[in-house]
């Protein structure tokens, strides 16, 4: 990571009374675990200081942490700090542009670089590694670790490495997860509850397994209101079965997609090409291999399918 930035965020961290924690929406293991595991940091460095962790929370990753209530006025000179968010538009409440600095801290391909400073590392497994470093790069070490933060950055980075299964775990990031491994917490429990589903989640899995379209080495499904409403389960929610498919013979690409009302959030994985800029032509992006995107119609959809095969193939 570039010293200057780390210095020069080290000295606003000094400076500032009020420090605000924002991450991207619809947050997954990594984007709750760095931002958490930054507030707990930040309040040991700090204790007189204000810090304030923004964005809506998810049922099933509520075991994490939970979120502040922040007025209008918090922002008033105010740093914010955004994590795990590539672009703006995807960061969890917008009021992150009322603070006086903003700094972004994220392991996705630069997008949009919205900070006043932006850390970005993409060759971080996660952004809860790059907290790592941080605190490593900061010096503090065994002075600042704790359990707590500990637990926080371990999830985080379990969550991006699909448990160390994906090809973005390096040696490093081993390194990181056995110091971490260190602290005192139960991270047998906690992978349990992160994996932990609902009996009817359980069922909708079934449907997805029995119902995607395979071709060409490229996995589909559709999810349409009539089925959240059939299964009884949020868009949220039917999105953590993303990866049901990926273990197909001969499977390369999948595309995941929910009807979310005003828009259809189409989740797009990869086994060997990168597909980030596909996501990035429909109002998306993310990692090569790992990507969002965005479309308003089924007949849009079906050309983003499309596209992947012509990739692929």
């Amino acid at each position: 990571m570039n010293k200057n930035s780390i210095k020069l965020l080290q000295n606003w961290l000094n400076n500032y009374e009020t420090i605000i924690l924002h991450r991207h929406v619809r947050p997954d293991p990594d984007a709750l675990g760095s931002q958490l595991a930054f507030k707990t940091l930040l309040k040991k460095m700090y204790p007189n200081k204000k810090v304030l962790a923004a964005g809506e929370m998810v049922d099933n990753l509520a075991f994490i942490g939970a979120m502040d209530d922040i007025e209008d006025a918090d922002y008033e000179n105010a740093l914010v700090v955004v994590l795990d968010t590539a672009n703006g538009p995807r960061i969890d409440d917008q009021r992150y542009s009322m603070g006086d600095k903003i700094v972004k801290i994220d392991h996705h391909p630069p997008v949009d670089q919205y900070g006043d400073i932006n850390i970005v590392e993409t060759q971080s497994s996660s952004t809860s590694e790059m907290i790592a470093e941080l605190i490593i790069d900061f010096g503090y070490g065994q002075d600042y670790l704790n359990n707590d933060i500990a637990k926080c950055l371990y999830i985080g980075i379990v969550g991006d490495t699909g448990r160390f299964l994906f090809n973005n775990t390096s040696v490093r990031t081993m390194e990181i997860a056995g110091l971490l491994r260190e602290y005192d917490f139960d991270h047998t429990a906690m992978i349990n509850q992160m994996q932990q589903r609902s009996l009817k989640s359980i069922h909708f899995q079934g449907y997805v397994l029995q119902n995607f379209n395979y071709e060409d080495h490229v996995g589909s499904i559709f999810i349409t209101l009539e089925t959240l409403a059939q299964f009884d389960i949020s868009a949220n929610d039917a999105s953590l079965f993303v990866n049901s498919m990926s273990d197909v013979e001969g499977i390369q690409a999948w595309v995941f997609a929910v009807d979310e009302g005003d828009q259809i959030r189409a989740r797009i994985r990869s086994k060997r090409v990168s597909i980030n800029e596909l996501a990035a032509r429909y109002n998306g992006g993310g990692h090569p291999m790992a990507s969002g995107a965005t479309v308003y119609s089924e007949q849009e959809l079906n050309q983003l399918i499309a596209e992947l095969k012509s990739i692929v193939n």
